[in-house]
Protein backbone atom coordinates (compact mmCIF):
# COMPACT_ATOMS: atom_id res chain seq x y z
CA UNK A 1 0.00 0.00 0.00
CA UNK A 2 1.52 3.51 -0.82
CA UNK A 3 2.19 6.17 1.61
CA UNK A 4 -1.09 8.71 1.66
CA UNK A 5 -0.21 12.20 2.21
CA UNK A 6 -2.27 14.52 4.21
CA UNK A 7 -0.42 18.05 4.22
CA UNK A 8 -3.58 19.20 5.74
CA UNK A 9 -2.27 18.02 9.68
CA UNK A 10 0.19 20.66 9.52
CA UNK A 11 -1.66 23.07 7.41
CA UNK A 12 -4.20 23.49 10.41
CA UNK A 13 -1.39 23.79 12.67
CA UNK A 14 -0.25 26.98 10.47
CA UNK A 15 -0.98 29.92 12.93
CA UNK A 16 0.92 27.98 15.27
CA UNK A 17 3.97 27.46 12.71
CA UNK A 18 3.47 31.25 12.06
CA UNK A 19 3.99 32.11 15.89
CA UNK A 20 6.46 29.51 16.08
CA UNK A 21 8.41 31.64 13.06
CA UNK A 22 8.40 34.52 14.38
CA UNK A 23 9.74 33.57 17.77
CA UNK A 24 12.35 31.94 15.42
CA UNK A 25 12.93 35.58 14.22
CA UNK A 26 13.36 36.99 17.43
CA UNK A 27 15.74 34.91 18.71
CA UNK A 28 17.76 35.28 15.56
CA UNK A 29 16.99 38.41 14.98
CA UNK A 30 18.45 39.29 19.09
CA UNK A 31 21.69 37.02 18.48
CA UNK A 32 22.84 38.57 15.11
CA UNK A 33 22.66 42.21 16.52
CA UNK A 34 24.60 41.28 19.45
CA UNK A 35 27.03 38.81 17.37
CA UNK A 36 27.46 41.93 15.43
CA UNK A 37 28.11 43.94 18.49
CA UNK A 38 30.61 40.95 19.20
CA UNK A 39 32.15 40.68 15.90
CA UNK A 40 33.26 44.87 16.01
CA UNK A 41 35.10 44.20 19.21
CA UNK A 42 36.35 41.03 17.99
CA UNK A 43 37.42 42.53 14.98
CA UNK A 44 39.61 45.58 16.70
CA UNK A 45 40.98 43.11 19.19
CA UNK A 46 41.95 40.77 16.25
CA UNK A 47 43.72 43.80 15.08
CA UNK A 48 45.16 45.20 17.93
CA UNK A 49 49.02 45.50 18.68
CA UNK A 50 48.53 44.49 22.91
CA UNK A 51 49.31 40.68 22.60
CA UNK A 52 46.86 39.66 25.11
CA UNK A 53 43.96 41.78 23.72
CA UNK A 54 44.96 39.93 20.11
CA UNK A 55 45.46 35.94 21.44
CA UNK A 56 42.11 36.35 23.79
CA UNK A 57 40.31 37.73 20.45
CA UNK A 58 42.17 35.24 17.90
CA UNK A 59 41.10 31.91 20.36
CA UNK A 60 37.51 33.14 20.70
CA UNK A 61 37.07 33.36 16.62
CA UNK A 62 39.15 29.79 16.10
CA UNK A 63 37.18 27.91 19.07
CA UNK A 64 33.97 29.12 17.76
CA UNK A 65 34.73 28.22 13.99
CA UNK A 66 36.57 25.21 14.78
CA UNK A 67 33.82 23.85 16.90
CA UNK A 68 30.55 22.79 16.32
CA UNK A 69 27.48 24.54 16.88
CA UNK A 70 25.40 21.94 18.26
CA UNK A 71 28.62 21.49 21.06
CA UNK A 72 28.47 24.88 22.26
CA UNK A 73 25.04 25.16 22.87
CA UNK A 74 25.32 21.63 25.43
CA UNK A 75 27.88 23.23 27.04
CA UNK A 76 25.70 26.91 27.66
CA UNK A 77 22.43 24.59 28.54
CA UNK A 78 23.84 21.43 29.95
CA UNK A 79 27.34 22.15 31.14
CA UNK A 80 27.47 25.60 32.78
CA UNK A 81 24.54 24.41 35.00
CA UNK A 82 27.77 22.76 36.62
CA UNK A 83 29.69 25.56 37.64
CA UNK A 84 26.73 27.67 38.93
CA UNK A 85 25.15 29.09 36.34
CA UNK A 86 21.80 28.28 34.52
CA UNK A 87 19.83 29.53 31.75
CA UNK A 88 16.57 28.90 30.21
CA UNK A 89 16.53 27.42 27.08
CA UNK A 90 15.36 30.02 25.23
CA UNK A 91 18.47 32.19 26.87
CA UNK A 92 20.78 29.48 26.35
CA UNK A 93 19.92 29.48 22.43
CA UNK A 94 20.21 33.49 22.62
CA UNK A 95 23.78 33.05 23.87
CA UNK A 96 24.66 30.25 21.85
CA UNK A 97 23.65 31.80 18.50
CA UNK A 98 25.16 35.49 20.06
CA UNK A 99 28.32 34.03 20.64
CA UNK A 100 28.29 31.38 17.37
CA UNK A 101 27.21 34.50 14.56
CA UNK A 102 30.53 37.27 16.63
CA UNK A 103 32.51 34.38 15.68
CA UNK A 104 32.28 34.25 12.36
CA UNK A 105 31.15 38.20 11.61
CA UNK A 106 34.59 39.06 13.52
CA UNK A 107 36.40 37.93 10.22
CA UNK A 108 34.27 39.79 7.89
CA UNK A 109 34.34 42.88 9.88
CA UNK A 110 38.03 42.87 10.48
CA UNK A 111 38.30 42.05 6.42
CA UNK A 112 35.83 45.21 6.37
CA UNK A 113 38.07 47.74 8.47
CA UNK A 114 41.17 46.54 7.03
CA UNK A 115 40.32 47.93 3.50
CA UNK A 116 40.09 51.37 4.60
CA UNK A 117 42.66 53.31 3.64
CA UNK A 118 44.98 54.93 5.99
CA UNK A 119 44.67 58.37 4.36
CA UNK A 120 41.27 57.95 4.61
CA UNK A 121 41.51 57.93 8.46
CA UNK A 122 44.12 60.69 8.35
CA UNK A 123 41.65 63.12 6.34
CA UNK A 124 38.85 62.81 8.46
CA UNK A 125 41.21 63.85 11.59
CA UNK A 126 42.55 67.01 9.36
CA UNK A 127 38.91 67.92 8.80
CA UNK A 128 38.66 68.36 12.99
CA UNK A 129 36.72 64.95 13.66
CA UNK A 130 37.48 63.29 16.68
CA UNK A 131 39.00 59.87 17.05
CA UNK A 132 35.05 58.51 17.80
CA UNK A 133 33.80 60.31 15.05
CA UNK A 134 36.72 58.84 12.34
CA UNK A 135 35.79 55.52 14.22
CA UNK A 136 32.39 55.95 13.49
CA UNK A 137 32.24 57.59 10.17
CA UNK A 138 35.44 56.78 8.49
CA UNK A 139 36.17 53.27 9.68
CA UNK A 140 33.16 51.19 10.67
CA UNK A 141 30.00 52.67 8.60
CA UNK A 142 31.92 52.21 5.44
CA UNK A 143 33.56 48.69 6.67
CA UNK A 144 30.26 47.46 7.21
CA UNK A 145 28.72 48.70 3.92
CA UNK A 146 31.45 46.85 2.42
CA UNK A 147 31.37 43.56 3.70
CA UNK A 148 27.27 43.78 4.28
CA UNK A 149 26.56 41.42 2.03
CA UNK A 150 28.77 38.68 3.45
CA UNK A 151 27.48 40.21 6.65
CA UNK A 152 23.99 38.88 5.10
CA UNK A 153 25.06 35.47 4.34
CA UNK A 154 25.88 35.23 7.89
CA UNK A 155 23.14 36.71 9.53
CA UNK A 156 20.97 33.71 6.67
CA UNK A 157 23.08 30.58 8.25
CA UNK A 158 22.26 32.14 11.70
CA UNK A 159 18.70 32.10 11.23
CA UNK A 160 18.79 29.31 10.32
CA UNK A 161 21.04 27.19 12.26
CA UNK A 162 18.78 28.22 15.05
CA UNK A 163 16.94 25.33 14.15
CA UNK A 164 19.26 23.47 16.03
CA UNK A 165 18.36 25.16 19.45
CA UNK A 166 15.04 22.62 19.81
CA UNK A 167 16.83 19.86 20.93
CA UNK A 168 17.05 21.87 23.96
CA UNK A 169 13.36 22.14 23.49
CA UNK A 170 13.78 26.20 23.10
CA UNK A 171 10.97 27.55 21.49
CA UNK A 172 10.76 27.96 18.16
CA UNK A 173 9.48 26.48 14.39
CA UNK A 174 11.63 23.37 14.42
CA UNK A 175 10.11 22.46 17.84
CA UNK A 176 6.79 23.44 17.38
CA UNK A 177 7.73 20.47 14.30
CA UNK A 178 8.89 18.41 16.38
CA UNK A 179 5.66 18.53 18.58
CA UNK A 180 3.30 17.81 16.05
CA UNK A 181 5.28 15.49 14.90
CA UNK A 182 5.31 13.21 18.13
CA UNK A 183 1.36 13.49 18.01
CA UNK A 184 0.34 12.73 14.81
CA UNK A 185 3.45 10.49 13.19
CA UNK A 186 3.51 12.84 10.17
CA UNK A 187 6.70 13.57 9.50
CA UNK A 188 6.98 14.17 5.82
CA UNK A 189 4.39 16.94 5.59
CA UNK A 190 5.49 18.47 8.64
CA UNK A 191 8.95 19.28 8.05
CA UNK A 192 8.15 19.85 4.54
CA UNK A 193 5.67 22.56 6.08
CA UNK A 194 8.32 23.94 7.90
CA UNK A 195 11.13 24.03 5.20
CA UNK A 196 8.85 26.07 3.07
CA UNK A 197 8.43 28.20 6.07
CA UNK A 198 11.90 28.22 6.39
CA UNK A 199 12.93 29.48 3.00
CA UNK A 200 10.12 32.45 3.07
CA UNK A 201 12.26 33.84 5.95
CA UNK A 202 15.41 33.38 4.53
CA UNK A 203 14.00 35.17 1.40
CA UNK A 204 12.26 37.73 3.56
CA UNK A 205 15.55 38.66 5.33
CA UNK A 206 17.72 38.61 2.36
CA UNK A 207 15.31 41.16 0.50
CA UNK A 208 15.50 43.15 3.96
CA UNK A 209 19.18 43.27 3.85
CA UNK A 210 19.01 44.04 0.62
CA UNK A 211 17.25 47.50 1.37
CA UNK A 212 19.37 48.34 4.23
CA UNK A 213 22.17 47.92 2.06
CA UNK A 214 20.24 50.38 -1.16
CA UNK A 215 18.54 52.42 1.00
CA UNK A 216 19.45 52.95 4.82
CA UNK A 217 23.88 52.81 3.99
CA UNK A 218 23.54 55.69 0.82
CA UNK A 219 21.16 57.90 3.08
CA UNK A 220 23.14 57.54 6.19
CA UNK A 221 26.26 58.10 3.63
CA UNK A 222 25.16 61.32 2.24
CA UNK A 223 24.24 62.64 5.86
CA UNK A 224 27.43 62.23 7.14
CA UNK A 225 29.02 63.89 4.14
CA UNK A 226 26.42 66.62 4.48
CA UNK A 227 27.82 66.86 8.07
CA UNK A 228 31.54 67.12 7.23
Amino acid sequence: MGYVFHFEVPMRQLPVFLLAALQTLRISGLGILIGLAISIFGALGRMSKNKVIYVISTAYVEFIRNTPFLVQLFIIYFGLPSIGLQFTANTAALIALSINCGAYCTEVVRAGIESIRKGQIDAGLSLGMSYMQVFRHVILFPALKAVFPPLGNVFIITMLGSSAVAIISAQELTYAGSMLESRTFRSFEIFTVITVIYFILAQILAGIFKVIELKVFKRTERRIIAQI
